[in-house]
């Protein structure tokens, strides 16, 4: 089974504007994800971007990027056209990492892998525990509830995704910003327009569930911060310096 690693990344955030370049120990925030995603050693890893900027940047960083429409309506319908541009004749998943988790879990990274090939899954996810209770009303932070409490070893499947809620039920977890899909599952997510679920919480993982695609979540061992405010790059920046010492 062979894995095709995918990153989207695009200077035009609106809450960050420039952030895959904003730099971390002399180098951007996308290269380190690519080089996080290469260490993984999972499959080939590309970033798919619509700036040339991004696209010089990775190069020079030594990793493969590609350059995509800047007419996509979310990263997935991105990773879709980089997607075609290789022989997915011979790639069986493809995973969906996104450009602004540089702290990333190499093991949880993975573990997703893992699953998806042990349980031949249609589309997988990470989610984490919820340690602080304020956690469950920030809508900055997406929540995924399952099936089944997540161990280390199951991959129970999601039963729905939300960004805020009052409930503090056991089978409610942080979800990460991370997506393994079967190539078939893939090439479906993308034919079905936006749903009613996915346009109001502004998650794209509602559309599968909204068409009937079963995602299936991993328990992962970190939950790291992603990079969506001034302050959660401050707040990165603080951990990768001290970590780089």
């Amino acid at each position: 089974m062979k894995t095709l690693v995918i990153i989207p990344s695009r200077l035009s955030a609106t809450r960050l504007p420039g952030k895959p370049l904003l730099k971390v120990n002399g180098l951007s925030i996308i290269s380190h994800v690519f080089k996080r995603a290469e260490r993984a050693n999972i499959g080939e890893v590309v970033v798919a971007t619509e700036d040339q900027e991004i696209f010089d940047d990775v190069k020079k960083n030594g990793g493969q990027a590609i350059m995509t429409k800047n007419s996509h309506k979310t990263g997935t319908d991105r990773i879709y056209e980089a997607f075609l541009k290789f022989d997915n004749s011979k790639i069986d998943f493809v995973m969906n990492l996104q450009g602004d988790e540089p702290l990333m879990n190499i093991n949880d990274i993975k573990k997703l892998n893992n699953q998806m090939i042990k349980n031949n899954c249609k589309l997988g996810t990470l989610a984490s525990k919820i340690l602080e209770k304020e956690l469950y009303e920030d809508e900055s932070v997406v929540k995924v509830t399952t099936k089944d409490s997540l161990t280390n070893s199951n991959f129970p499947e999601a039963v729905d995704f939300f960004r805020k809620t009052s409930d503090q039920d056991k089978k409610i977890y942080k979800h990460l910003g991370i997506y393994c899909y079967h190539k078939e599952t893939l090439e479906k997510f993308i034919s079905y327009e936006q749903s009613y679920n996915e346009i109001k919480h502004r998650l794209e993982q509602c559309r599968a569930l909204d068409n009937n695609i079963k995602i299936n979540v991993a328990l992962a061992k970190s939950s790291p911060i992603g990079v969506d405010t001034e302050e959660d790059f401050l707040a990165i920046k603080k951990i990768m310096e001290y970590k780089s010492k």
